[in-house]
Formats: C-alpha cells, sequence, structure tokens
C-alpha cells in the first residue's frame, strides 16, 4: 500500500484546541459545590515534630476540615513501591517510601504536614498561617559522601544506615586489561540537581458520587491506568468505580509518572470523606520543593585505552542521591550505568553505584532519566583520552562505534527493564558522518577557528555522540473503530503531554484505514474509555502505544476487507481503501463509504454468522520483547565572551535515529524541545542546597531557566536503521535532544577556552561556575 500518511510533516490535529483555548487542563476543572485545599508543609529539611496545633485555624470562617496524620487513621501508610530491585546478584535495597502527611518526623523541606480544606483556596491558604507546628530540629544529611560516614545523622533511624541501595555489575574482566593499557584516564566526575519546571504544575480533583458510588478523578498524571488502579486499592474500591481522567498536561518531563504524591493520594479521600468536590493545585513556590527532582550524581571513573585509543574497558564507582525516599526504586541509577556504555564496543566493564537517602526532595526520572549521566562520563572520558593521545575527538569516537554487523549487540548488563541491554540496531558512522559535513567540522577546526582567535574571538566546537533506551514494556492497548459517521476514533490508556498524540497516533490508523488524519479521533487518558496501559515514560507512546494502534488498524482493516467483500461480491485483493471509501480497484464507481459499511457490519435486523463480530472495530495490544535503541550525534559551535563568560550558541545540529519516523514536524518539535531543556541543565539550571537542607533558588528569578533568546535554531537530520522489534519499524525519540547536551557544552567550551588548560568535568556550568574552573585552573599553573 501506497504511504499516504506515516512519514508526512502533517500540523497537529490538536493545536486549534490548545491555541483557542479550547482544551482541559485540570485546572479547568470547576465542579458545583467544590472545596480548595492547601498543606502545610515543613520548612525545616530534618525535625522532629513535637506538636501540632489546628484549633485556630478550624475557627477561620469558610474552612471546612483540617487533617493531619493522624486524623487518617489506617489510610495513613506508606505509598506503593512503584519499581522493584533490579534482579541483579547482591543488590541491596532498603525500601523507603512516602507518606500521605508526616507524622513523628519530616524528612525533607517541603513535606507535607497538615492538609487544610476550605470553601476556596484564598481561605486555606489564610488557615495554613494559623497552624502551629513545634519543631526540633536536627542536623541535616545533604552531602552525598557525608552521609555515609559513620557518625552522619540518620534520615530513617530504624535502617542504621543512609545507604538507599547497592548494586554492583559487570562484564568481562576490567582489572585483567589494564596492565596491557598504553594510557588509563581517571577522573571524578559530578552531576548535580535539577527540576523539570514543566508549564503547568501539578493538580487533582475528586468528586465522589455516592449515589453511583463512583470517584472520578482528575490528574496530571502521566500513568492514569495506574493511578485508576492504585486509588481503588488504597480506597477499598472496585476499579470500575474509579475513573481517571488524564487530560491536556502542560508538559510531564518524568516528575509526573511518580506514584502516588501525597496530595494524588490525599485529595479523593478527602472528597469521599466530607461527598463534595475537592481541589488542588499546586503553585510554582510547592513545585520547587514538592514535585520530584533529578540529577545528582558523583563518579569515580576511568578508563583504559589502547595506543590507538580503542578502549579496553572502563571502570565506574558512582554515588546517586535519591533525596527522602526511594519510591522509585532504582530506575535512575540503573540508567546511568547503562548509558556509560554508549555506543561504545567495551568489552570489560566494571559498574557499582550506591544509592544515599539525603534530606532532600525524592529523586524520580526526567527527561533523559539517569541517561545523562552516564553519557556524561564516558563523551568525557573520550575527550580526554583523545587529547592525550593527539587523536581527533571525531575519530576517537568512530574507532570506538559498535559496528552494524553486530547488532544485536549484547551489553550483558541489566537495564531497567531487569533484562540484559541488547541494542536492536544502529549503524552510527554514517550519522557522525553527516553531522561533520553538516556541521562543517573540518573545514571549521582549520580555517574558520584559527581565523577567529587571531581576531581575539573563543569560539569552539563540540561533537558528541549517544544512545536513548527507549520503548520499553510491559505493554500499551488499543481500540480502533470506524463509526457509523464515517470517523475513525481511536482509544488508548496512555496519557499525552504534548507530545502530538493526537497526530502521530491518527497517521498510524489512517495509514491502514484510508482515513484523511483530521477524520480520526484520538481519545487518551481517560480510564473509562480504554481500561488497561501501563502510561506515557521512557520514550514509549510511540513505539508501544503506537505499535498496539497499528495492531488493531490492521485488524480493522482486515474487517473492512471482508465486509465489504461480501457486499460488492468480489475478491479482497481486488478492493482499495481511499478517502473514507472502499471501493473495486477497477470499477470506481463500485464504492462505499466507511461510514455506510459499518452500519452494515452492525446491522439492527436479520441474523450475524456464527463467528464473527459486529461493527468494524478491534482492540489489540503490543508489548516488546525489550526496549529499541535510537542513537545520535549533537554538533554545536559556541561563543564564549572571556570578560563576562556569556556564552552565544552560534549553530546547533542534531543527526537522530530513532528508526521509521511517523511525523517528521513532530519529531523535530521533540528535538528542539529536548535540546532546550538540556541547554537549561548544561548551563543554566542548577538546584543549590544549604547545608540545613534549605533549597536557596527556589523561585524562577534564581532558578534560571533558557530563554527563547538563549536557544539557538537547531538543525535537525534523520538516519534510519528500523527496529527489527516491532512491526512499525520505530524506536523512541522523545528524550534524545536533552540526554548528550552536557558533555556537549564541556567539550566546546573547552575548545573555545583553548588559552586556558582546563578541565571540565562537572554539570551544570554558568558563567560564575565557569569563571571560578577558570579562575582555579589559572592558579594551578602559577
Amino acid at each position: 500500500m501506497t504511504t499516504r500518511y506515516f512519514g508526512k510533516r502533517i500540523k497537529r490535529n490538536e493545536d486549534p484546541r490548545l491555541l483557542t483555548g479550547r482544551s482541559l487542563f485540570v485546572d479547568d476543572v470547576d465542579l458545583p459545590g467544590m472545596l480548595h485545599a492547601a498543606f502545610v508543609r515543613s520548612p525545616y529539611a530534618h525535625a522532629r515534630i513535637i506538636n501540632i496545633d489546628v484549633s485556630q485555624a478550624l475557627k477561620r470562617e469558610g474552612v471546612v476540615a483540617v487533617y493531619i496524620a493522624d486524623d487518617l487513621g489506617d489510610y495513613w501508610k506508606p505509598g506503593p513501591l512503584l519499581v522493584s530491585p533490579p534482579p541483579i546478584a547482591d543488590t541491596v535495597f532498603n525500601e523507603k517510601t512516602q507518606v500521605p502527611l508526616a507524622k513523628d518526623k519530616v524528612k525533607f523541606s517541603g513535606e507535607p504536614i497538615v492538609m487544610v480544606v476550605a470553601e476556596s483556596r484564598y481561605i486555606a491558604e489564610d488557615a495554613l498561617a494559623d497552624i502551629y507546628v513545634d519543631y526540633e530540629p536536627f542536623s541535616a544529611v545533604v552531602d552525598m559522601e557525608k552521609a555515609l560516614e559513620e557518625d552522619s545523622p540518620l534520615i530513617h533511624e530504624d535502617l542504621g544506615t543512609n545507604i538507599a541501595a547497592r548494586v554492583v555489575q559487570k562484564k568481562g574482566d576490567y582489572e585483567s586489561i589494564k596492565p596491557d593499557a598504553a594510557l588509563i584516564i581517571k577522573r571524578r566526575f559530578s552531576y548535580e540537581h535539577g527540576c523539570a519546571a514543566a508549564m503547568e504544575n501539578r493538580g487533582v480533583v475528586a468528586e465522589w458520587d455516592r449515589r453511583s458510588g463512583r470517584l472520578t478523578v482528575w490528574d496530571t498524571t502521566q500513568a492514569p491506568v495506574v493511578i485508576r488502579n492504585g486509588l481503588a486499592d488504597l480506597l477499598g474500591l472496585s476499579e470500575r468505580q474509579v475513573r481517571v481522567i488524564a487530560p491536556f498536561i502542560g508538559g510531564g518531563f518524568g516528575p509526573k509518572i511518580m506514584m502516588f504524591y501525597q496530595e494524588e493520594v490525599l485529595v479523593p479521600w478527602v472528597a469521599i470523606q466530607l461527598d463534595r468536590p475537592v481541589k488542588w493545585i499546586e503553585d510554582r513556590a510547592e513545585n520547587f520543593v514538592a514535585t520530584t527532582h533529578e540529577r545528582g550524581q558523583i563518579h569515580d571513573a576511568e578508563a583504559a585505552f589502547d595506543k590507538d585509543g580503542r578502549i579496553l574497558g572502563v571502570h565506574d564507582v558512582f554515588l546517586h542521591d535519591t533525596g527522602a525516599y526511594d519510591p522509585y526504586g532504582l530506575t535512575v541509577p540503573l540508567n546511568s550505568q547503562a548509558n556509560v556504555l554508549g555506543l561504545y564496543d567495551i568489552k570489560n566493564y566494571h559498574s557499582e553505584f550506591t544509592a544515599v537517602f539525603t534530606n532532600k526532595t525524592i529523586v524520580t526520572p526526567y527527561r533523559g532519566a539517569g541517561r545523562q549521566h552516564g553519557v556524561f562520563v564516558i563523551e568525557r572520558l573520550l575527550d580526554l583520552a583523545a587529547k592525550e593521545l593527539k587523536i581527533d575527538r571525531t575519530e576517537i569516537r568512530r574507532r570506538n562505534f559498535i559496528p552494524p554487523d553486530k547488532f544485536p549487540y549484547n551489553n550483558e548488563i541489566i537495564y531497567q527493564d531487569f533484562v540484559p541491554l541488547i541494542y536492536d540496531s544502529g549503524n552510527y558512522e554514517p550519522l557522525l558522518d553527516d553531522a561533520l559535513e553538516k556541521i562543517d567540522y573540518h573545514h571549521f577546526i582549520k580555517e574558520i577557528q584559527p581565523k577567529l582567535r587571531a581576531e581575539g574571538k573563543h569560539v569552539g566546537i563540540g561533537i558528541v555522540a549517544y544512545v536513548e533506551g527507549t520503548g520499553i514494556g510491559p505493554y500499551e492497548g488499543a481500540k480502533v473503530q470506524v463509526m457509523s459517521s464515517g470517523r475513525v476514533s481511536v482509544v488508548t490508556g496512555v496519557g499525552t503531554q504534548g507530545q502530538g498524540h493526537f497526530t502521530s497516533f491518527a497517521q498510524i490508523a489512517a495509514e491502514q484505514l484510508g482515513v484523511p488524519v483530521d477524520k480520526i479521533d484520538v481519545v487518551t487518558g481517560d480510564t473509562d474509555q480504554f481500561y488497561w496501559g501501563a502510561g506515557t515514560f521512557a520514550s514509549r507512546g510511540a513505539v508501544v502505544a503506537g505499535n498496539a494502534i497499528y495492531e488493531a488498524a490492521r485488524d480493522v482493516r482486515k474487517k473492512i476487507l471482508q465486509v465489504a467483500s461480501e457486499h460488492f461480491n468480489a475478491p479482497e485483493d481486488e478492493l482499495e481503501l481511499f478517502d473514507g471509501q472502499i471501493r473495486v480497484a477497477d470499477v470506481p464507481r463500485m464504492s462505499i463509504s466507511l461510514g455506510e459499511l459499518a452500519k452494515k457490519a452492525n446491522p439492527t435486523r436479520g441474523a450475524v454468522k456464527p463467528g464473527t463480530q459486529p461493527g468494524l472495530e478491534a482492540t489489540n495490544y503490543f508489548g516488546p520483547e525489550r526496549g529499541a535503541t535510537s542513537s545520535g550525534i549533537h554538533a554545536m559551535i559556541i561563543e564564549v565572551d572571556p570578560e563576562t563568560l556569556q556564552i552565544h550558541i552560534q549553530k546547533y545540529l542534531v543527526v537522530h535515529d530513532c528508526g521509521k519516523v511517523i511525523n517528521p514536524l513532530i519529531l523535530d518539535g521533540q528535538i528542539h524541545g529536548g535540546v532546550a531543556q538540556g541547554i537549561g541543565n548544561a548551563f543554566y539550571e542548577r538546584l543549590v542546597y544549604d547545608d540545613d537542607g534549605q533549597l536557596l533558588n527556589g523561585t524562577f528569578m534564581d532558578y534560571h531557566l533558557p530563554s527563547a533568546l538563549d536557544v539557538p535554531r537547531i538543525e535537525t537530520a534523520h538516519g534510519e536503521t528500523v527496529s527489527p522489534l516491532n512491526a512499525m519499524g520505530v524506536k523512541g525519540a522523545g528524550e534524545a535532544g536533552a540526554i548528550p547536551v552536557g558533555p556537549l557544552f564541556a567539550q566546546a567550551l573547552e575548545d573555545a577556552l583553548h588559552n586556558v588548560d582546563l578541565e571540565i568535568l562537572e554539570i551544570p556550568l554558568n558563567s560564575n561556575r565557569l569563571w571560578e574552573i577558570i579562575n582555579d585552573a589559572n592558579n594551578k599553573g602559577k
């Protein structure tokens, strides 16, 4: 069948609704009699709760209820562990998950202690000032290395340690190859905290209908089905009694896959207790401390090379800051562990991480989900080795790429989906060659850069590589149905947070059914519309939900051909679907609209043949054997002002391979957004804590996001190695833009500041921190 929709740059179906204010977000939900919630949050990172007095708040007019931990009764319990420990021998894992409201002790600044419910948010917020909490402050555990010292305060006293987990994975025998190495590079790398800073903060609205015994929840979640199941379990309801709707969401980026946030558990319970709808919308100050963070790691890494720059082995021992609790298991550090291997043929690898509890906000995945850390380590090691061995930085990467004839390539270590990390397909050299050509690499370093340096300009170029594990299981499902109107309905359990699902999913169905994309209605994130699903995370929407839609649409196509064959008395292979009709190929006047055919497939009179199903609809599921691996090259030319150390990105390029591309326009948008966040993570954004565990820059005045002036025009190009793991041959791309930007900045800045003997071993940077690094390098040279 000729491709008409799949692979085309089709504008997004959802944009007219978004641009004209006709899309529903959680804060748009306004129900009769709705109450509003606000929370007293701990000002201390670590303290004993001595007493809570809520009596004055209860006297305030408009306050309906006030809850502390003791008021919850049996409902007060630690939240579920979302991801269990991996099946790796000798793994240590100490499970500690968050509680709805802190009892006896607070473990991070911003942890909720008291919930106030009032007739308006204004009254609820005012009532917070009426509540008195008496604390006994403790010393905070902020530094990961100090947290492991014997005399460190303990966050969870019953554990007797601040170790959350320890995992060791090995491939080959690193120690055995060290004597043969021509060069060993050993460095300490650090990658500090950041936050997602989504445009829309979190929010929950819950309504209990006591007559029907049904709970409806509107939630800014990336996993509505899992939230539905969890709430039903917690509240003692059947899953059929709970409906969770994840409407349009203004950015998810990972933190909204966290389950269950304290507010997510409390708001539905209070709605049932009070028999009134309840709304809570997070403000930005809360978002900085209450929504999960990511990124804090320290790596002590070394790599052994032969004289030609080929990697003999890598040894990496690192600390991972998990915050005060570890509800998301070890997903982030496992991703870091896996991504140190990169695109490279590394035969010997030793990796060991220790996850550490600290008195900071909980850490869970944020776009990249630990991949950035691993990529930073291996890319920086390659840069340092290239410098020592006097090999071009692009050549040392080329020499170490996994060759295309080695795919599928087994890395042997366990990945976040708990199976050995196997790259399904890839061909990395063409991506590098394309990037070198498009960035004009050789011309730049031989002619343009020397000329600019002679003019006193500090201009540098960077080029790095990465892989992105995508499309992991367990599964997703979809229902595709031709309506009697001729429109097509596509329903799936995943939520959407701006990825373009309403268009790309429609393109998949359109290709099979011959229906224009604008005639396809996509529904996501409503558990009453589709019962099963896992969620939107790990760049899996197009791969897993997309293939479920593909299979369901193929099933519907088969039904259409069967019914039309009987209608026309013509063989199926002589029929074609085109523009919402099916017709006999050689006799165009013999045609029928899909709407009319749908009516014939669902007759109101007569007999239906045994074994057939009415209607033109099908439900199908897709569960991948393992994840599909995308890959790519980022390149950048940057200029640095030597006086202010302000930067100007002159050119940014991404050459990416995510298999078959469903919609290049949407894919470019995904990459552009990822790069923008990557630039922020690399040079602007860093959450800073003091020794008492207080966040010092929890506003947008102090936490610097890149603006439209800071993000350059981003050029993209796409390679294609088809994934053998799914029928469409697609791979994910949601995190590709963000993953390698840290090492790219480090390399390009070192190149720009060529007159300073410096090594950039940390991310994020900013102009102030860059000045300190340069000053330290200059002082060491004296």
